[in-house]
């Protein structure tokens, strides 16, 4: 039975840098933009896609490629902490008897107020 992506994004966290990378898949690639000659030559932008989760992450700030995929790995862990976050449970509440008083004399207040913008004519 495969792992849901929680479970999963729990185990890639325990592991280290090295075995997270190799657990990836790792795209390279020619970074556009600002940074000259050096970073439009090389393929210093790094994409970081982890198949369990399907999470996919990119890096492209920087001219060099080791500090790119080492960004990149930071975003994963990032996405990785998200996702294995537990989800919070929603309980449907009710709004209490204070709250319901109040709202019911805001609508009345409110009300009365644009009954006054009305011509007298219109309440007969």
């Amino acid at each position: 039975m495969p792992l849901s992506k929680q479970e999963a994004a729990r185990q890639a966290l325990a592991l280290e840098d090295r075995a997270l990378l190799a657990e990836c898949e790792q795209e390279l690639f020619t970074a556009g933009g600002p940074g000259g000659q050096h970073r439009n030559k090389t393929a210093s932008g790094v994409r970081l896609t982890h198949p369990a989760t399907e999470l996919s992450v990119t890096a492209t700030e920087r001219r060099s490629q080791s500090l790119n995929r080492r960004v990149a790995l930071e975003r994963l862990r990032r996405g990785l902490r998200l996702l294995a976050r537990p989800i919070k449970v929603r309980r449907k509440t009710t709004p209490t008897e204070a709250s319901r008083r109040q709202r019911r004399e805001n609508k009345a207040r409110l009300s009365a107020k644009k009954a006054l913008r009305r011509p007298a004519s219109w309440t007969d």
